[in-house]
């Protein structure tokens, strides 16, 4: 089914609402605009959620195909709807969730009972799941909006761009020839262009951090066992995280306060590991005092860009005038070796089965059968054909050369102490490094111009919390973002520090060509 059909199909079905509206207002600037933004013009009677709703479907269909992103695969049909009868509880005064009215943009990877979801593979296009993922309900039940869907890396294997079969490529809302990055490509240009306020996608091993990197987003990667994966097409099971793409920390805050937790469909979720409210971490002093070790293991890539890394020692800088102690350098034993031993599991096949067992109507079983019909994008056949060597219908672990789920992995679990007793040996709260080394490559050359990815190995391989935040503009006009990693379970601290640093630095600004659509 052709990405625009689909698009517009969800809007004809919403003229006749929108036409019964009350006039559009054109006072509220859609441009940046922040979750209590949005509340507050609502609440003082500025603006209605139905006015915000249809302002940013606007957006959409301004800019996404007419400046060549290709950010957005679908319109919510019942957005406006949804909008509607939370126009009808203001107006009856009563109380609000606390994510009223805010429309956000969802990787097509999460599971939408009221939408496709793809999970950027044109074999499930026609893919309705049951029901919501966990993250997705738990939104929707504080009342956000899901907006639309967006475009993303077919199946999320690649962390250079993102090209899907189902609707093809995405570009970098900076500048159209270059890569947002992948696997999220589809939120974070589409958050950074302000088609909705926030937005939500999936890390395996970069996919939110990377994007939100070269998109000048804060993203966060939790730690593994506080957020649930449940309804996310999975790629690695033991590695995936779902979470937040923002253009502020605030914001990120506020959805992630929504969406960590508990959650017994989760075999790796662990109860009472949450903060209590992480918007209490909203602390613009929280850097006075730290002790940050910049981890020069991934400062120091021999091909590296300069101004990248001038750009972060200038981060670092500020951190230090912001009153953070910086430790550098900061060293884990044995890194680079653990690193190397730990492998990439290819469980995908086994963990993509165990999914499709979850619909109701699986187009198939075996992801497999992809390659019998031939439906995939020729970026992605050779990570598929890798992915796709081992067996369905047998646990990893018991694979003929094991690979061990986490939290039973000695290498994993290695590297995870080492890390621990580096930053405790130096009394450290945070490590800090670049969170790419190298500016986006051009979308024309997105596998040779790869190279400064620093996501792929500590957080991940140890399972450790991490989030990146706006450090500055390559050539003063590709973004570059700011890593923190952190102890486990310390996702509270990560956005205080990230809070702290974006209000000193305010380093977010938005990209060209996006102003406000004539209402």
């Amino acid at each position: 089914m052709p990405k625009t059909r689909l698009r517009y199909l969800g809007l004809f079905l919403l003229l006749p609402l929108a036409a019964c509206s009350a006039p559009q207002s054109s006072s509220f600037n859609f441009l940046e605009a922040s979750i209590a933004d949005i509340q507050s013009a609502i609440l003082q009677g500025d603006s209605t959620c139905h006015e915000i709703v249809a302002g940013y479907i606007k957006r959409i269909e301004a800019y996404d195909e007419s400046r060549n992103i290709n950010a957005i695969t679908q319109i919510n049909p019942k957005a406006l709807e949804k909008a509607d009868a939370i126009d009808l509880a203001v107006s009856k005064n009563e109380t609000m969730p606390e994510l009223f009215c805010s429309p956000l943009l969802i990787k097509d990877n999460f599971d939408t009972h009221d939408m496709v979801t793809t999970g950027g593979s044109i074999a499930l296009i026609d893919s309705f799941p049951p029901d919501d993922a966990f993250m997705v309900r738990k939104l929707r039940e504080a009342g956000a909006i899901v907006l639309a869907k967006t475009n993303m890396a077919e199946w999320a294997f690649s962390p250079r761009e993102t090209v899907s079969s189902s609707y093809g490529r995405t570009a970098n809302a900076y500048d159209v020839d270059f890569v947002p990055a992948g696997s999220s490509g589809g939120t974070a240009s589409g958050v950074a262009a302000s088609f909705g306020v926030a937005g939500m996608g999936s890390d395996t091993g970069n996919s939110i951090r990377g994007p939100s990197s070269h998109l000048a987003l804060f993203g966060i990667r939790s730690t593994i066992g506080l957020t649930s994966r449940d309804g996310v097409i999975p790629l690695v099971f033991d590695r995936d995280i779902a979470g937040p793409m923002t253009r502020t920390v605030e914001d990120g805050a506020r959805l992630f306060n929504v969406i960590a937790g508990y959650d017994p469909a989760d075999s790796l979720t662990l109860p009472n590991k949450r903060e209590e409210n992480y918007l209490d971490f909203l602390n613009a002093g929280g850097l006075e005092g730290k002790r940050l070790g910049v981890f020069r293991s991934l400062v120091e890539h021999d091909d590296a860009d300069p101004e990248i890394k001038a750009i972060f020692l200038q981060a670092v800088h500020d951190l230090a005038e912001a009153g953070a102690i910086i430790v550098d350098p900061l060293e884990i034993n044995d890194f680079q070796l653990l690193s190397d031993q730990i492998p990439f599991c290819g469980r995908f096949r086994y963990d993509v089965g165990q999914y499709f067992k979850s619909l109701e109507n699986p187009p198939f079983l075996d992801v497999n059968k992809v390659l019998e019909t031939g439906e995939i994008a020729p970026e992605t056949r050779a990570a598929f054909d890798f992915y796709a060597q081992n067996p369905l219908d047998v646990v990893p672990d018991e694979w003929e050369e094991p690979c061990p789920t986490w939290p039973n992995h000695p290498e994993r679990n290695q590297l995870l102490a080492n890390a621990i007793e580096a930053m405790d040996a130096a009394q450290l709260d945070a490590l800090i490094f670049p969170t790419w080394s190298n500016p986006p490559a051009h979308i024309n050359r997105a596998n040779e111009e790869y190279k400064g990815d620093n996501n792929q190995r500590l957080a991940p391989d140890a399972g450790l919390p991490a989030v990146t935040v706006p450090m500055g503009f390559w050539q003063n006009r590709l973004p570059a973002g700011l890593q923190i990693v952190g102890r486990p379970y310390s996702e509270g601290l990560l956005i205080e520090l990230a809070y702290a640093y974006e209000q000193r630095t305010q380093h977010r600004r938005p990209p060209e060509g996006f102003g406000e659509v004539s209402r």
